[in-house]
């Protein structure tokens, strides 16, 4: 007889996507330009992604297939305010559509407000280095919740703004595309932080002003593993550095109101809790090895030389999947959302045993009393993954570029079981 563990009765199986990387077709955001100047890998372009804009029907069909509970989608803040203070009402109608088509068809919506895609208009600002920012995203954030706050329960403000600051501000990789500029991504950090706090207090007065309750806001954090070389001393300090500004300061200031060192100090807008779940966004860990370089924090990020990987030489490690829901919750005592955990795997001999093994790690943590309630596989299907293109096959689906044909993977196949009986199986 096949051995199965049952997840708890409540606990929500979903996918997860952003706007840009699927939708196809809109010109007015950042990534539309960065791809205009060639950037992505062998000039691949975010204007085709998956033509998801004009196939939402066939999609949320391809996810009652799989037997999805909940869906993480983004808002493409660009096609909504396409120039500042002017909204298109078309373009929330769209998705008011989509979401009462996810509604309808028992999936769940948790609507992503910010995923690494600005308005032109915006960008050309400053992005988030300036200060306005701040405001530009409460309007913005408010003219959405209005529109679908009596159809969306669930909400996440930010996502991984630690990768969109680093990959555009330190690596140069992401638009704007500038290198070592440590000033630029601690100056957006902090209107990042402030940004969310606002949002989360406005997210739950505009609902609440409605009669509508429960309301869940949090940020899509991505978390690493930071695990010192052999534990020596110069791994040990560098590590706690690659902890502080990649992970903590936005962990503090976003989940507690608290800035920490240098974005600020003190808790500017009260000494209380600014997020109602811990969302995790997990892919892989670093070994650090000491290193005398201070502008890489004097350690240098690298694999052990035994490690699993995926076709992009990220390490599998599924372990630490464990590891960060069980220091999250002892940190802030808050329910755990897996926002986002996947493989890169364009062949799928990776991806089911992959999510077998993370979600082991998930049984382990909730046998231990650690409240973990939704996982997020990312992704639904193969699409625009930034700085890869097309070339990153993440998704469930495999998705034919050129037919935009879907074809759902034998690994598609596995986690739609899984959700269905909300069981973990052998493969």
């Amino acid at each position: 007889m096949e051995e199965t563990r049952n997840f708890p009765a409540d606990f929500l199986f979903g996918v997860a996507t952003a706007a840009t990387q699927i939708e196809g077709g809109d010109r007015n955001n950042n990534w539309f330009q960065w791809c205009e100047l060639g950037k992505p890998h062998q000039g691949d372009h975010c204007i085709t992604a998956n033509d998801h804009w004009n196939r939402v029907a066939e999609d949320i069909g391809l996810m009652q297939q799989l037997n999805i509970h909940t869906y993480r989608l983004g808002l493409e803040w660009s096609r909504i305010e396409p120039q500042p203070g002017q909204f298109d009402p078309e373009a929330i109608a769209h998705y008011r559509d989509e979401i009462q088509q996810l509604l309808t068809a028992g999936i769940r919506p948790l609507v992503t407000l910010h995923h690494f895609s600005n308005p032109l208009w915006l960008e050309e600002q400053g992005a988030w280095t300036n200060p306005q920012a701040v405001d530009h995203f409460l309007h913005y954030v408010e003219y959405a919740v209005r529109a679908l706050s009596d159809l969306v329960e669930d909400w996440i403000t930010i996502n991984e703004p630690n990768v969109y600051l680093a990959m555009g501000y330190i690596e140069g990789i992401f638009p704007p595309g500038k290198k070592g500029d440590m000033r630029s991504y601690f100056r957006a950090a902090r209107h990042m932080v402030l940004g969310h706090l606002q949002a989360y207090t406005l997210i739950h007065r505009l609902r609440a002003e409605r009669g509508l309750a429960p309301t869940r806001v949090g940020v899509a954090h991505h978390l690493r593993i930071f695990e010192p070389f052999k534990n020596r001393w110069l791994a040990c300090q560098s590590s706690k550095l690659y902890n502080h500004f990649f992970q903590d300061i936005f962990l503090e200031g976003m989940t507690q109101g608290r800035l920490r060192w240098p974005l600020g100090s003190g808790h500017p807008f009260g000494e209380k809790v600014f997020a109602d779940f811990m969302g995790i966004n997990y892919y892989s860990r670093d070994i650090i090895k000491g290193s005398f370089n201070p502008w890489t924090l004097f350690g240098k990020r690298t694999l052990l030389p035994e490690a699993p990987t995926n076709d992009l030489g990220w390490e599998i490690y599924p372990e630490g999947l464990y590891t960060l829901c069980q220091s999250m919750y002892q940190r802030y005592g808050l329910p755990i959302f897996i926002t986002e955990n996947g493989v890169c795997d364009a062949a799928d001999t990776l991806r089911r045993a992959f999510i077998y093994d993370h979600l082991d790690q998930l049984l382990r943590a909730i046998a231990d009393g650690i409240p973990v309630q939704r996982y997020y596989h990312w992704t639904l299907m193969d699409n625009f993954e930034w700085m890869e293109g097309y070339s990153a096959r993440f998704g469930l689906i495999h998705c034919d570029t050129h037919t935009q044909q879907r074809t759902i993977r034998p690994s598609g196949n596995y986690y739609g079981r899984i959700s269905r009986d909300r069981a973990l199986f052998r493969l």
